[in-house]
């Protein structure tokens, strides 16, 4: 059994592949601050979101990454710690790790920081898992939701899943918006053997993975 850290506290995860070594002990990443406004309005995003399979290998920065993040699940109102996208019972089930060249990474909304749970590059392994869609080993970012559906049943019982369904469409939609404000091309991929994806990605034995989100720059 593999432990992963998530800050200082340890949790279990299912056992990883060969080709992802668990780092116990890493750096985390504080993010830029995401800006809270742009020039271009909703209605320019909302034009400009195509689904895009194909990407130059020019890697995204850690301030790109962290406004996707943000825009998915990024803390909106920190006095009462709502988020960017709505959750029923604003109980946030989702969890989202960013897959890059690097490793990967869990998305902390609260300190808006990046916590390492893998050094290994797992982008092919992922196309695997995705009934072998060979594009996704070419995205420089990958946007994985997973999901905790037990924070949610525990208050909305057998309406849970799809309300965690909803979150999760909600939330990857944020993302896909705020490439597109960044001039960015995105892709989301819902197709993929679960087992596999949270064996892959080292997801908790309570997570299971909802979603994916491909995004990079326009081929050259």
């Amino acid at each position: 059994m593999c432990t992963l850290m998530r800050d200082s506290i340890a949790y279990e995860a299912r056992p990883a592949s060969d080709r992802h070594s668990v780092m116990t002990e890493a750096r985390i990443i504080t993010l830029p601050a995401a800006p809270t406004s742009s020039g271009l309005s909703i209605q320019d995003a909302m034009g400009r979101r195509r689904s895009i399979r194909a990407f130059s290998q020019r890697q995204l920065t850690w301030t790109q990454i962290g406004q996707l993040v943000w825009a998915a699940q990024g803390v909106s109102d920190p006095e009462a710690g709502l988020r960017t996208a709505p959750s029923a019972g604003a109980l946030y089930p989702l969890e989202v790790d960013v897959v890059v060249a690097s490793g990967v990474f869990r998305y902390q909304p609260e300190g808006h920081t990046l916590a390492p749970r893998s050094a290994e590059n797992i982008r092919e392994a992922i196309s695997r898992a995705a009934h072998d869609q060979a594009w996704l080993a070419d995205a420089p970012c990958l946007l994985s939701f997973a999901a905790v559906v037990g924070r949610t049943a525990r208050k909305y019982g057998s309406r849970a899943m799809r309300y965690v369904y909803l979150e999760a469409g909600h939330a990857a939609q944020n993302s896909l918006l705020m490439a597109a404000e960044l001039g960015l091309r995105a892709a989301p991929v819902g197709a993929f053997d679960d087992a596999a994806m949270a064996t892959t990605l080292g997801l908790e034995r309570t997570a299971e993975p909802i979603y994916l989100v491909a995004v990079g720059w326009p081929p050259e």
